[in-house]
């Protein structure tokens, strides 16, 4: 039988949202496979394709986002490293610089530097047009933003 393209690409479709509800968990990537009903490089192969990304790489991709968020939010490293999905923060430490460029705790770091800044001089992080619109740069308490 031949299924219809909608058919197929609904089923790569249903296995990334798998993925993205499933990251902190233990994915083997034959489940997903069967899950779509798609032999292993077969899925692999549809998914790169569609995505551009390799499921596997998908899924540190989805993980190192969520790792973000947490860290932005003050989470500890060792807290975010498990609550990811990762076992070791040693790992985890060296994919994030990896993909961010940035050690979790460098990011973590300039992130809270940056919400205290935000707290300080908001008209610093508005973009001038909108500020401009809403009239917000003619003498108010924000020129100082102004360099």
């Amino acid at each position: 039988m031949i299924y219809p393209k909608v058919y197929l690409y609904r089923r790569i479709v249903q296995s990334k949202l798998f993925i993205d509800s499933h990251y902190p968990d233990i994915i083997d990537i034959d489940n997903i496979a069967n899950e779509a009903f798609y032999s292993k490089f077969h899925f692999i192969r549809s998914f790169k394709k569609i995505y551009g990304k390799t499921p596997h790489q998908y899924l540190i991709s989805v993980r190192i986002e969520k790792a973000k968020a947490l860290l932005e939010n003050g989470v500890s490293i060792a807290e975010v490293c498990h609550s990811v999905g990762f076992d070791s923060i040693s790992s985890f430490c060296g994919l994030f610089k990896r993909m961010v460029d940035k050690t979790p705790s460098l990011y973590q770091k300039q992130q809270r530097i940056t919400r205290a800044d935000i707290i300080k001089v908001p008209l610093k992080y508005i973009p001038h047009c909108f500020a401009e619109k809403n009239e917000w740069l003619k003498k108010s308490n924000f020129q100082e933003v102004i360099l």
